[in-house]
């Protein structure tokens, strides 16, 4: 059994593609499926716990073999081997904020798409597929669909660095549902950018098969993790924060602040 915690269950042709981080080892995991030789997509009667998808934060064990196909160019696959998933626990969006990457660019480069050319150019220890980032704006945009859906919806990430990914697919099922409900994120979210199977769009002229970035999974973060944010960027420890709570607040955690309270923290907080 192999232990990830899930950072993208995302939609692949009618199935799912899911993929996290081994807490053990701090690496990618994308379990695939042999069922699906061509892209190795997971069926739910594999990937369902007890008749549910598995969701962002969950730490989950997975029956998995040692190696997987790289279809030529991925290096994070492993192959589902028999038996059950299950699900160990729920983690805190904070507890992620040492595997986001904090790279010069998002997945390779600047562009929207990377070739199978240039993975393949790579060490297969250099073949990222798959990448957690900091965004601190993601921009929504609703565009008219296809045959196969009403609506398109895609995103911009902006992060810290000023990099910026522009106008890429969504494909996180649940933060979807959300957007057609109205909402739209306001705070910083940890954003799962995954590289595509290669696909040539058509009227395709460019030179090789281009991979590309697709946002696999989203998690905004609240203005309680917020405060943990800013404490790290300004190197406070948790219990540099724990004094100054009990000295100002006369509480002993951020969970306990009233909403107010959270609010002048945190403004506090940005201005050091």
């Amino acid at each position: 059994m192999t232990e990830i915690i899930c950072l993208a269950n995302s939609l692949k042709l009618q199935e799912r593609c899911l993929a996290g981080i081994n807490p053990k080892t701090g690496r990618w995991v994308r379990p695939i499926c042999s069922q699906y030789p061509n892209d190795g997509r997971v069926p739910a009667k594999i990937r369902l716990i007890n008749h549910k998808e598995p969701s962002l934060l969950d730490v989950i064990d997975i029956p998995l073999k040692e190696t997987g196909n790289d279809f030529g160019f991925e290096s994070e696959n492993l192959t589902i081997a028999p038996g059950k998933w299950k699900k160990i626990k729920s983690i805190p969006a904070t507890d992620l904020l040492d595997y986001c990457s904090e790279t010069d660019y998002i997945l390779h480069n600047s562009s929207k798409y990377v070739t199978v050319a240039y993975l393949q150019s790579l060490p297969l220890e250099k073949r990222s597929t798959l990448q957690l980032v900091y965004a601190s704006k993601l921009l929504i945009t609703e565009k008219p669909g296809s045959m196969l859906t009403s609506t398109i919806w895609k995103a911009s990430i902006i992060i810290n660095n000023g990099q910026q990914l522009r106008d890429v697919n969504i494909t996180d099922p649940e933060f979807i549902e959300r957007l057609e409900t109205g909402y739209r994120p306001n705070n910083p979210c940890l954003v799962t950018v995954s590289l595509s199977m290669p696909y040539r769009p058509p009227h395709w002229k460019k030179e090789g098969n281009p991979c590309w970035k697709l946002i696999a999974g989203v998690i905004e973060l609240s203005d309680i993790d917020l405060i943990l944010v800013e404490m790290k960027r300004i190197g406070w420890t948790i219990k540099k924060g724990r004094d100054y709570l009990q000295k100002h607040y006369r509480k002993c955690s951020r969970t306990l602040l009233t909403e107010d309270e959270i609010q002048e923290f945190l403004s506090y907080l940005k201005s050091q």
